[in-house]
């Protein structure tokens, strides 16, 4: 029994379903050919310009990024090329500089060590006389 009813509920509700849903259609404005074609009509042309206005707002920024990154590129180029100069100039500044101080200092050993050898064989020549005054 449990089963009759329910296939009953089920029956009825599905035929209270299609006339609900009838009558639903009877209530729809349906539009008039002209009406559907004018719609129509305005969407694509809504689609279309939008599709336009998307396409230009696409070539524009990808050509400002094109020129912008060609420029940059350029700029740090350059500033990369003066940065090399100028470390190349500086290194030679160095290296002259260095060569220089060797140089310098060489010539200041020297001298030292001409100093010295003069000392020495000066303080050779005043002992020897020193002895010889002695004796």
């Amino acid at each position: 029994m449990p089963k009759d009813v329910n296939d009953k509920k089920e029956k009825k509700e599905n035929k209270h379903f299609f006339k609900d849903f009838k009558a639903e259609l009877k209530r729809v404005i349906w539009p008039t050919p002209k009406q559907l074609v004018n719609n129509t009509v305005a969407v694509i042309t809504i689609v279309l310009i939008t599709a336009v206005i998307v396409f230009a707002l696409d070539f524009v920024f990808k050509t400002v990024d094109d020129y912008g990154i060609n420029k940059l590129k350029e700029v740090v180029g350059t500033r990369n090329e003066e940065s090399n100069t100028t470390t190349s100039n500086e290194e030679k500044n160095d290296t002259t500089n260095n060569t220089a101080n060797e140089a310098n200092n060489t010539t200041t050993n020297n001298e030292v060590n001409n100093s010295t050898t003069n000392n020495q064989a000066n303080n050779s020549t005043n002992n020897t006389t020193t002895n010889n005054t002695q004796n």
